[in-house]
């Protein structure tokens, strides 16, 4: 059990009809992507033709900073506001989907690419699937 789904099982409050199970993997997903992604910007700098990976980079660093701030708001339900959520998701699955799009294109010349890839494609279809479990 992760610590996310151990944190919505002690909730004090009714969470209502939320899908407690995609709620959890979406805020396990957001964290794991936030912080692969984090972690390929910082190794993209490493690389020795870095300022052909100028837009990865940036890419990767909104990514990050978009998926822990939907963690962060996906882990908080004390005066849930629907529409705030769905926006956050929304942004949440362009971004991943952007990020994921950049870092196929160097996938096959840096593994840390396609590592990163991978884990925003994780975190789109993970986002995609609490949207669709909110209704």
């Amino acid at each position: 059990m992760s610590h996310a789904e151990e944190m919505l099982r002690t909730y004090p409050a009714d969470l209502g009809d939320v899908d407690r199970t995609a709620l959890a993997r979406c805020i396990d997903e957001c964290f794991d992507c936030s912080q692969t992604c984090t972690a390929c910007a910082d190794a993209c700098l490493s690389e020795s033709g870095v300022s052909d990976l100028t837009k990865c980079i940036r890419t990767c660093l909104d990514c990050a900073d978009i998926c822990s701030a939907t963690g962060r708001v996906l882990s908080r339900h004390t005066g849930y506001d629907a529409s705030l959520t769905r926006a956050t998701l929304q942004a949440c699955v362009t971004a991943c989907r952007s990020c994921a799009d950049e870092c196929g294109q160097h996938a096959q010349m840096h593994e840390h690419c396609r590592v990163c890839a991978q884990a925003c494609r994780r975190c789109e279809e993970a986002c995609q699937e609490l949207i669709t479990a909110l209704g």
